[in-house]
């Protein structure tokens, strides 16, 4: 699986703007229904499923990196937007540093082999420092689409 088998090119930002978790997950739910994945009165419902999935344990995996994610009616494939914030914020992460990098995901009620994959595949590229680094310094949305497919093709 590839980032941009589920990653809609238009759900991207180089800088969300939000310094709190809800605030960021309204901002990425945001990105998706501007994308045209979900409908704007889908929004709320899922911004709450991200919410009440972050209440079972952190989706912040640790060195910068958060994969909120969660289940829904809303979508009938696996969709996805990524946002960075410049100044980092605090999401409970495991290692207890700021996440700059987010990584959302929803997916379909019944399913979870497209889910898992996802979540694999994000966090095996995201284990790379320059990658990671080179997303968080990308000056637009732009640049962070070109860093992620040559990052795709040369870790397919």
């Amino acid at each position: 699986m590839k980032i941009f088998d589920f990653l809609n090119e238009k759900a991207v930002s180089a800088d969300l703007k939000s310094e709190t978790k809800k605030g960021i997950m309204q901002e990425l739910t945001d990105l998706l229904v501007k994308a045209g994945e979900l409908k704007p009165k889908m929004r709320d419902a899922s911004v709450k499923i991200l919410l009440n999935r972050e209440a079972l344990g952190s989706t912040g995996i640790g060195q910068g990196v958060a994969i909120p994610h969660g289940k829904c009616e809303h979508v009938k494939e696996l969709v996805g937007a990524f946002g960075v914030s410049k100044k980092g914020i605090n999401f409970d992460s495991l290692d207890g540093e700021p996440a700059y990098l987010f990584f959302l995901l929803m997916a379909p009620i019944e399913s979870s082999g497209p889910h898992l994959k996802a979540l694999a595949r994000i966090s095996k590229l995201l284990k790379d420092k320059y990658f990671r680094d080179s997303l968080k310094n990308a000056e637009n949305e732009k640049t962070l689409l070109k860093i992620m497919k040559e990052e795709d093709q040369r870790r397919s």
